[in-house]
């Protein structure tokens, strides 16, 4: 197994709430005992993994459920313990931002905070089932700029049922009045199975339609408004007007370009040295094995020569720079790939391969004929 590790990642599963359309790893509620107990469950697994990682972090990234909903002092605590890094990301909804938790995140070597918007229409938070509403969203960017953060990220989503152009157009322009230096809009995905998608099945499958139109429609407003669309669903303000400062997500960045990461807590995954493991996603026994100084219950996955050339290829194109060739041409069908170029989906740009912006709009379905079977 080898080490130097650069990026790591902690998931904070505790949420006020579980979203109708959400299936990440979750727990709704805990107070501040169990909230601490796993915290320390965390920092016990990161003891156990720090010999993967290098000296000298570039990113750390708190995701979740929601980890600004985590009780203060064991916020505080976690961060305290974690290595620094060139950039600490939270993800934060924007209901559980105030200047207390603001000046916190700030205090504690947090330089990048990511706020769960979704939508500023009222109604449309209402189907998703959020708790926050627009002002909410103000008041957190307010905060956290009051804080002194220069490197904020709204995540927005398209494709809510009861959605149409205006309210997109209407979301757009709100999220571009507040300046965030960095934009994510999903596609919403309903997982089959889910009270959402039972609830609202017939309206997501009309929304399913339109889907290339918002896309087109988000691509458009938000490089008009001076944002690199450097990743699929990703926005970053063009260095000239941000400064000269690249701000692209340097964690996700990493996940694109095929960098190995550690992941700790429940449900986390990690990929070191041609390997992938996740964490099980159940609470008890991942506290109860980190308490004995054990590693929690994982799934171990070998990665191949001939897996990891695939998945360089489909996180690689979703880039708006090219993949370098080398070492990946076994997993690219030629045939697919002259025939691609052809149409104007794909170019070669020196010794590297990419999608147009046409094949970028068009997305996984070109990605997916070009690998060789």
């Amino acid at each position: 197994m080898s080490a130097g590790v650069r990026h790591l990642y902690v998931h904070m599963p505790f949420c006020a709430h579980r979203c109708g359309y959400c299936d990440f790893v979750t727990l709704v509620g805990g107070d501040g005992e169990l909230h601490g107990r796993y915290v320390d469950a965390v920092l016990a697994e990161f003891e156990l993994e720090r010999s993967l990682l290098a000296p000298r972090l570039e990113t750390v990234f708190l995701g979740g459920g929601t980890p600004t909903f985590t009780a203060a002092g064991e916020l505080a605590r976690l961060l305290a313990a974690l290595p620094p890094a060139k950039e600490v990301t939270v993800e934060a909804n924007p209901e559980t931002v105030t200047p207390e938790l603001a000046r916190l995140l700030s205090r504690d070597g947090v330089n990048r905070v990511s706020i769960g918007a979704q939508s500023f229409d009222e109604s449309l938070l209402s189907v998703l089932e959020r708790r926050a509403g627009p002002d909410d969203v103000r008041r957190a960017f307010h905060h956290l700029r009051d804080a002194g953060f220069d490197d904020l990220s709204l995540d927005l989503l398209y494709g809510i049922p009861g959605q149409g152009p205006a309210h997109l157009e209407r979301d757009l322009e709100e999220a571009l009045a507040l300046g965030p230096e960095h934009l994510s809009c999903y596609e919403l995905e309903a997982k089959p199975g889910t009270r959402f998608t039972h609830t609202y099945g017939d309206e997501l499958a009309r929304q399913s339609e339109a889907m290339e139109g918002y896309f087109e429609r988000v691509v458009e407003t938000l490089t008009g408004a001076g944002y690199r669309w450097y990743e699929t669903a990703n926005f970053c303000l063009r260095p000239e007007l941000a400064g000269g400062r690249d701000l692209r997500a340097r964690h996700n960045l990493a996940y694109w370009l095929g960098r190995d990461y550690v992941g700790l807590g429940i449900g986390a995954v990690s990929t070191v040295g041609g390997e992938r493991w996740r964490n099980r996603p159940k609470l008890g026994r991942y506290l109860e094995a980190t308490s004995r100084g054990e590693r929690p219950p994982r799934e171990v996955e070998p990665l191949g020569e001939d897996v990891r050339r695939r998945e360089r290829l489909l996180l690689g194109l979703r880039l708006d720079e090219p993949v370098p060739l080398a070492g990946v041409e076994a997993a690219l069908d030629p045939v697919a790939l002259a025939r691609l170029t052809q149409l104007g989906l794909t170019e070669q740009v020196g010794s590297g391969l990419t999608l147009t912006d046409r094949g970028r709009f068009l997305g996984g379905g070109v990605t997916a004929e070009l690998l060789a079977f």
